[in-house]
C-alpha cells in the first residue's frame, strides 16, 4: 500500500511508539487521526503534524465508534490503523500482600487485549466496506501492538503477558478471518525501547538494559518501530505475523 493520501489512525499516539508511528505516517503523506486519553499531547502531536486528535478510551465501544466516525468524517474511510494504546504494571501471582487483586489483573486485559479487539474489529468493519486501493484487493492494513513479554514473560508481568500473548493469539485467526475483504493485519512485539514507560527509570537500570541487548547493544528507539510499521503497510504481502523487534533480546525472570 502507499500511504500517501491514505487515511491513518493511530492509538496511543500521543506519546512513545504511536507518536513516532503518527509522525512518519504524516512525513509520508498518510492523513493521521491521533486517538489518545492526553489530550494536551494528542493535540500537540496532532498539530505538529497537521492531524486530528480525538479523545478516546480504547476498550469503550461508544468511544471507539466515536472516534473512528469523527476520523472518518474528517479524512474519509481509515485504511491503516497502528494501534499502540497499552499499560503495564508489576504485580506477582501472590505477594507480600496476598494473591494478584483480580481487579488489577481485569484492568490489564482489558485495555490492552479486549482494547485492541475493540479497536481493530470496528477499523475493520469500515476498511472491509470501502473499494479496494489496488490491484492486489487491498481495503486495508492493521498493525496491532504486543510485546517480547508475550513469549518471555518476568517475575511481576502475569498480567501483562497475559494481554500481549492474547494478541499474539488473535494475529493468525484475524488476517485469516479478514482476508476475504482485503484487510491485512500484523503484529509487532518490541523488546525494551526508549518510551515514556522508561522515563522513571535510573541511569544504573537504564545501563543494564542496554546491556541485555545482543546487539545493538541498548534500547531500541520508538523510530525503529515506526520504520517497521510503515514497511508493514507498504509490503502487501506481510500478513497474519507477528514480528519481534528486540535486538535479539530474550528476556530473563527479573
Amino acid at each position: 500500500m502507499d500511504v500517501n493520501g491514505q487515511a491513518a489512525v493511530v492509538t496511543g499516539g500521543a506519546s512513545g511508539l504511536g507518536e513516532a508511528s503518527a509522525r512518519l505516517l504524516a512525513e509520508r503523506g498518510a492523513k493521521v487521526a491521533v486517538l489518545d486519553l492526553n489530550e494536551e499531547k494528542g493535540n500537540a502531536v496532532a498539530g505538529d503534524i497537521g492531524g486530528d486528535f480525538f479523545k478516546c478510551e480504547v476498550s469503550d465501544e461508544a468511544q471507539v465508534r466515536g472516534a473512528l466516525d469523527a476520523a472518518k468524517d474528517k479524512n474519509g474511510v481509515g485504511r491503516i490503523l497502528i494501534h499502540c494504546a497499552g499499560i503495564a504494571t508489576a504485580v506477582r501471582t501472590v505477594g507480600r500482600d496476598g494473591p494478584h487483586p483480580l481487579e488489577v489483573f481485569t484492568k490489564i486485559v482489558t485495555v490492552n487485549l479486549i482494547g485492541t479487539f475493540n479497536v481493530t474489529r470496528l477499523f475493520a468493519a469500515d476498511a472491509s466496506a470501502a473499494d479496494p486501493i489496488n490491484d492486489d484487493g487491498e481495503r486495508g492494513v492493521m498493525i496491532m501492538t504486543a510485546s517480547v513479554a508475550a513469549y518471555e514473560g518476568q517475575i511481576g508481568q502475569v498480567a501483562y503477558s497475559a494481554s500481549k500473548g492474547g494478541v499474539v493469539g488473535m494475529t493468525l485467526p484475524m488476517a485469516r478471518d479478514l482476508s476475504s475483504r482485503g484487510v491485512r493485519v500484523c503484529t509487532l512485539a518490541p523488546g525494551v525501547l526508549l518510551t515514556p514507560l522508561a522515563d522513571g527509570l535510573s541511569e544504573e537500570a537504564l545501563a543494564a538494559l542496554n546491556a541485555s541487548v545482543p546487539f545493538p547493544q541498548r534500547m531500541g528507539h520508538a523510530s525503529e518501530y515506526a520504520d517497521l510499521a510503515l514497511h508493514i503497510c507498504e509490503n502487501a504481502y506481510l500478513n497474519g505475523e507477528t514480528i519481534r523487534i528486540d535486538g535479539a533480546l530474550r528476556l530473563a525472570p527479573r
